[in-house]
């Protein structure tokens, strides 16, 4: 079900196999080498992608026409569910490729993880031909699979920006307009007129922590600041300035009672949805689909703008979550598993195709030309939904390194937040400890 799949995405998948990779951190070096890999023929070969629920079935899909093309290539795609597909890399790489499939679908989450602990288990892209493609996808996704500007560990297919998803008709009561608010303290002080006029919270959070994906709405801030919770390099900043500034934010609209408790996970905030507890939904682009399919009666009372900007005059757009597909470097048929690759993701038809079929956000940005990214939305009250994102995938965006350790940054992350909300913390303190407390378990360095 393509609700689920997005939902075991956006938690963050490094948590739920986390401890996959963790646990494995003695491995480094010993992992897959991809010695054993081969070309092999890019015209004929029986290949095998490993993917989950709605992807599989898009990429299924495009079998018959992809054998128009190469007709001696016989594909299996496989569903192996989400989140049962990252232990089921993880045990392959650690078996030094065996028993791998040749195309892996991979999150942005886990894509370090994997080319950190396992050395050569995917195979590099750019000898097969992934280099003519660099500038071809979203800003910030080239550098996401090619950190080093040499090796190319997977190519991008799906790009999720940060979105701002409100219930138009709760601002039009208060007497705000949505559109005008540029910063998140603005936003706040909209909200106060929104609970005190309509009784609706700004937006909600799982306070205590109670799910992996808790720390969603602090990620999002962060990342519009261009931050992270680690740096390029892969230096700690848990507690940079900017991180600091989103957990003060955070516990700003906390303390003026802004802030709903979606403890629980998934389901509260669907109850939550369908109540109309919250004013604001501040979630990537997928989410526009969820709230159509789970309020449908609700047409023409939401709407969706890029969110404001942490400090006036800031970036509005940042891509939040990503997915990839990679070919594994013990594959013999290298060669014929790019070239499904490049099929899938670099033909725009393709990505078109699945966005119709699934609502899956390409990367590859000449597939926006196509006619269906600029239709109105009814639901969205006949706004040009597509388009709203894609200003920001055009926009500048940085990218991100999640790093082998973002599990273990996550949690500590989430713990803090707990702590401020709960407890009303001191966001400088909890983050500095967070970061301290990072540096030790990982022996990286805090970057101060």
């Amino acid at each position: 079900m393509e609700l689920e799949r997005r939902r075991v995405l956006r938690i963050g998948g490094a948590v739920a196999a986390g401890a996959g990779l963790t646990g494995l951190t003695g491995c480094s070096g010993t992992g897959a080498t991809g010695q054993d890999g081969a070309a092999g023929n890019k015209d004929e070969a029986r290949i095998s992608v490993w993917s989950w629920q709605g992807p599989a079935a898009e990429m299924k899909a495009l079998v018959p026409e992809f054998n128009k093309k190469y007709p001696g290539i016989e594909v299996t795609v496989e569903d192996i569910g989400n989140p049962a597909i990252w232990d089921k890399i993880t045990t392959g790489l650690a078996a030094r490729g065996q028993g791998l499939a040749d195309v892996l679908h991979i999150g942005v989450d886990y894509l370090p993880g994997y080319v950190e602990k396992f050395p050569g288990g995917l195979a590099d892209l750019g000898p097969l031909g992934a280099n003519a493609y660099r500038d071809a996808f979203a800003q910030g996704m080239w550098q996401t699979v090619s950190p080093d500007g040499k090796r190319v560990n997977a190519l991008p297919w799906e790009a999720n920006s940060a979105g701002f998803y409100y219930r138009a008709d709760l601002f039009e009561k208060a007497g705000v307009d949505a559109g005008a608010l540029q910063t998140w303290e603005e936003t706040i002080e909209a909200g106060k007129e929104i609970k005190q006029k309509t009784g609706a919270h700004l937006l909600g959070i799982d306070k205590p922590a109670s799910q992996a994906d808790a720390a969603n709405f602090f990620q999002m801030l962060l990342q519009l600041q261009g931050s992270f919770y680690f740096s390029l390099s892969g230096e700690i900043t848990l507690d940079s300035p900017e991180a600091v500034k989103a957990m003060t934010l955070i516990k700003t609209m906390n303390d003026a009672g802004l802030v709903s408790d979606l403890a629980g996970g998934w389901n509260t905030l669907m109850s939550s949805l369908k109540q109309g507890t919250a004013a604001v939904l501040p979630m990537p682009t997928w989410f526009g689909g969820i709230i159509q399919e789970q309020v449908p009666e609700e047409a023409g009372k939401w709407k969706v703008r890029l969110p404001p900007a942490v400090r006036r005059g800031g970036s509005t757009a940042a891509t939040v979550n990503s997915t990839h597909l990679a070919v594994s470097g013990s594959s013999k048929h290298q060669a014929a598993a790019w070239s499904f690759v490049e099929f899938v993701l670099t033909r725009p038809a393709s990505q078109v195709q699945i966005y119709k079929g699934k609502g899956i956000a390409p990367a590859l940005m000449k597939a926006y030309d196509d006619a269906v990214f600029h239709e109105p939305s009814p639901f969205f009250g006949g706004e040009k939904k597509g388009e709203v994102f894609l200003e920001a995938l055009k926009a500048p965006s940085s990218a991100f390194n999640y790093t082998a350790d973002y599990a273990r940054a996550l949690k500590l992350v989430t713990d803090a937040q707990s702590k401020v909300l709960l407890a009303g913390a001191d966001p400088a303190k909890v983050l500095k400890e967070a970061a301290d407390q990072l540096g030790r378990q990982t022996g990286r360095k805090v970057s101060r």
